[in-house]
């Protein structure tokens, strides 16, 4: 029966008061029951506007109609004809933005809860399957993939279905890239990524750890070992800092360090073998997704107070509308229009404050958002014993040191045609962060599998 409802089903959470407290997962899930209910509300529009606005194309209709039928497992077939890792979009895509902004639905009352419905279907499959997935027959083709994140992970998938013999080659110890290192457990539990992984494998792929691309080995050494084309999914892992008095301190951390001390040593562990100050008053400069999870963690790891410290206002932070409400409520304090200038220091250089000045709004930059101005006579001294860096990171200038004819941006993006991912290197690819620099999991699984497609053209011609 339709269901009529101008609302979303609400998402099942943990208690901001509980959650804040604990690394646990804060969204809980749909019900059977309240997927099948909010499944209702699509119209199955014909010309499928919602999935146009999705980076891997899934047919969410046809999916949304198999979860009207209670038939689950057709639906997830559906949606990985298209998407290599729908447990993981389920939770960290952006949906508000792209497929579930298009939903007609949305026009009067808010949109099908599309990502939710796509985290309820993957989750029901990995609790259900018992048979793993099917590898295709080899078709004699070996290619290489640098970095496990989403864009190798998707690229990886692709060409793995179609046959070909994929390595992925990670620098770190565990394979998932920004999925395991970047994005908190109370997102993205690391079972979760483990199993989208697992799913891989089955299909044939191999993944080699501790192999740091560039060092290890060279790009021109793995095709002297045989593979016929080479993906760069590397992401985007080198973090940049405000260049500020100050940020040498004890207690500055980049937002990239503090998240990977969090997440892939487990540093919120008593008995972590990478452990992280445990600070009582912590400042996070920057507005996105990442700067969130940062203040988020803090929080947990028992910090008394956590600010935000942004240079624009609320209208303009980037972060994710779900993120910055899910922050407030855990009791992150924003402190909008401010701009730190100086973080301050004991004699033993242990971080004692961040001296900061009030900004307004001017006219618009490039981008058409207006640019900040200092307000005159406005600075004073935010008392905090530890600083996250969090403005953003740009591609570690490694594989373009050592890979000879491979064109780059000046910042160290590298530079791809954007039909084919196809670099200045003859069956060289690359996607993702290490092209865009830091962006969302989607579209660095949309280029990954932009350049599975082209891959495969290139060498079925080879």
């Amino acid at each position: 029966m339709a269901n009529l409802s101008p609302k979303k089903n609400e998402m099942p959470s943990q208690l901001p008061n509980v959650r804040n407290k604990n690394f646990s997962e804060v969204a809980l899930g749909y019900t059977k029951e309240q997927a099948i209910d909010e499944a209702n509300r699509c119209l199955n529009c014909k010309n499928k506007p919602c999935t146009g606005g999705c980076p891997v194309a899934i047919d969410i209709p046809a999916f949304i109609s198999k979860i009207k039928e209670e038939d689950f497992e057709g639906a997830y077939q559906i949606i990985t004809r298209s998407s290599s890792l729908p447990a993981v979009c389920g939770r960290v895509c952006p949906q508000e933005v792209q497929c579930e902004q298009r939903c007609v639905r949305g026009k009067n009352g808010e949109p099908v809860a599309i990502g939710r419905l796509e985290r309820f279907v993957a989750d029901y499959h990995n609790a259900h399957a018992t048979k793993p997935a099917e590898k295709p027959a080899s078709n004699g083709h070996r290619v290489a993939v640098i970095g496990s994140g989403p864009s190798g992970l998707t690229c990886a998938g692709d060409l793995a279905k179609k046959g070909y013999d994929v390595t992925v080659f990670e620098a770190l110890h565990l394979a998932g890239g920004v999925l395991v290192y970047g994005i908190p457990e109370f997102r993205l539990p690391k079972n979760i990524v483990q199993k989208e992984i697992n799913t891989l494998k089955e299909l044939g792929v191999n993944i080699e750890t501790n192999m740091v691309i560039g060092k290890t080995e060279s790009i021109d050494e793995l095709f002297e070992e045989g593979f016929e084309a080479v993906f760069i999914g590397s992401g985007a892992g080198l973090p940049r800092f405000m260049n500020i008095p100050g940020e040498n301190y004890k207690g500055v951390y980049s937002a990239n360090e503090f998240l990977t001390r969090v997440n892939l040593m487990k540093a919120y562990k008593d008995a972590s073998h990478t452990p992280i100050l445990h600070a009582k008053k912590v400042a996070v400069v920057g507005g996105g997704n990442v700067a969130m999870d940062a203040a988020r963690c803090a929080l947990r790891l028992g910090a008394e107070e956590v600010s935000i410290v942004y240079r624009r206002s609320a209208e303009e932070l980037p972060a994710r509308a779900e993120e910055v409400e899910h922050a407030k409520e855990e009791g992150v304090t924003f402190r909008l229009l401010t701009n730190p200038v100086e973080i301050l220091g004991d004699e033993h250089k242990f971080v004692t404050g961040l001296k900061c000045v009030e900004m307004e709004l001017g006219e618009p930059d490039a981008s058409g958002r207006r640019s900040p101005v200092v307000k005159e006579n406005s600075d004073f001294v935010l008392d905090v014993d530890c600083v996250i860096m969090s403005i953003g990171t740009s591609p570690n200038p490694l594989i373009k040191s050592t890979t000879k004819g491979l064109e780059t941006q000046k910042w160290g993006g590298i530079v791809i045609d954007e039909e084919t991912g196809l670099t200045s290197r003859p069956g060289v690819y690359a996607g993702g962060d290490a092209v865009t620099g830091a962006a969302t999991v989607i579209l660095a699984m949309g280029a990954g599998k932009t350049a599975a497609k082209a891959i495969d053209e290139y060498l079925q011609k080879h």
